[in-house]
């Protein structure tokens, strides 16, 4: 393997693989706002830049292929102004008014004000306390002083019933194109023209409008988005991110298993995200297992046995229930045989249970006239 120097020590890396592969393989930090691992990046965020020592030259280490002893500082001087200016051109972009706090009082306000008279801003954004150019701002100590963030002229797309794309907040990073196109292979989001990049057009003209002909509405490009652009209508305003507590679990909806993260705050399901590189879903969900978690909350949810009596029904215990089930079946068995009975497995079970429910008619009742209603 060839070797680079990272920060004065010694990295092995593969042929063709970037400074930004190579340094998260060697554990080397380098921020990022727009790549995602293991698939196409746009490198508009700037904020990955390293520099090359003895060229001084500041390059995107997403982009920029490792040579043959390579020399790279991570954090020089000349690195961190880099970033601190790529970080203050996205604030300024949009309405990032979480982040502009030393404007002096009067705009402040004025600024604030402005900002709340938006759609979807009339409460804290939803990406607050979870919002990845929110931690590097604070992280690298970015000043705001003179910046003055475009808070009108952005398009709104809220129109669908799940997702808000709020445009103001859109920094152009890409991730939700890579997330629609890359990784759930939707094609909903068009990604910028290049003859538009080539020609400047990106920060002016470039949004990444879905077209809903194709879109799933999974919510991918929710979970992929850095900042408060796209976010869930159902949770907006509910929680802030630090107050939500996240419990691992198992997608209740199909035999796949996908794993999910709840987002909880006082016993109650906020949202729910997918859980980043566990089998079997490698932090993907469809539309499902994203937005459709708050069945668990309805009125018309069954929460005991019922038992048919006369013209009506009448609740029972388990235990009541269960035992006449199994007289049912039996006096069914003893008059007609086994084949009078079949069984359907649910296709929110896991598939675990599905091979016990066929197991229990095979093998117990005697009949092979069990079916899965994912099958039709």
């Amino acid at each position: 393997m060839a070797e680079a120097i990272f920060n004065g020590r010694r990295v092995s890396y593969q042929p063709g693989e970037t400074i930004l592969e190579a340094a998260r393989r060697a554990g080397v930090e380098i921020p990022t706002l727009c790549h995602m691992k293991d698939f196409s990046t746009s490198g508009q965020c700037g904020v990955c830049v390293v520099e090359l020592a003895g060229s001084g030259h500041i390059k995107q280490a997403c982009r920029t292929p490792l040579e043959e002893g390579m020399v790279v500082a991570t954090d020089s001087p000349k690195v961190r102004e880099a970033r601190a200016n790529a970080l203050r051109r996205l604030v300024a972009s949009g309405a990032h008014n979480c982040l502009v706090c030393d404007i002096g009082g009067d705009k402040w306000q004025e600024l604030q004000m402005e900002v709340m008279a938006q759609p979807w801003h009339d409460t804290v954004c939803p990406a607050w306390g979870d919002c990845r150019l929110q931690d590097l701002i604070i992280r690298y100590g970015v000043s705001m002083r003179g910046v003055e963030p475009k808070i009108r002229q952005h398009p709104l797309d809220d129109d669908q019933p799940m997702i808000v794309r709020d445009f103001s907040r859109c920094i152009k990073c890409g991730r939700c194109v890579s997330a629609c196109n890359d990784v759930q292979v939707n094609l909903a989001i068009a990604p910028p023209d290049e003859a538009a990049l080539k020609a400047g057009l990106l920060e002016s003209d470039w949004r990444p409008v879905v077209d809903y002909a194709k879109c799933t509405h999974c919510g991918q490009c929710i979970q992929a988005c850095p900042v408060g652009a796209l976010f869930e209508k159902k949770a907006y305003g509910q929680a802030l991110a630090n107050e939500l507590q996240k419990v691992r679990t198992t997608c209740p909806y199909c035999g796949v298993g996908c794993q999910i993260w709840l987002h909880v705050k006082d016993g109650r399901i906020f949202k729910t995200s997918a859980v980043e590189d566990a089998e079997p879903n490698k932090g993907r969900l469809c539309v499902k297992g994203r937005f459709g978690y708050d069945f668990i909350y309805s009125e018309d949810r069954l929460t005991t046995p019922l038992i048919r009596e006369g013209e009506g029904f009448r609740e029972a215990s388990w235990d009541e229930a269960l035992d006449l089930v199994a007289s049912k079946f039996k006096q069914i068995i003893a008059e007609s045989g086994p084949d009078a009975l079949a069984g359907v497995s649910c296709a929110r079970s896991i598939n675990e249970d599905s091979y016990n429910m066929q197991k229990l008619f095979r093998a117990v009742i005697g009949t092979n006239n069990i079916d899965h209603c994912a099958r039709t």
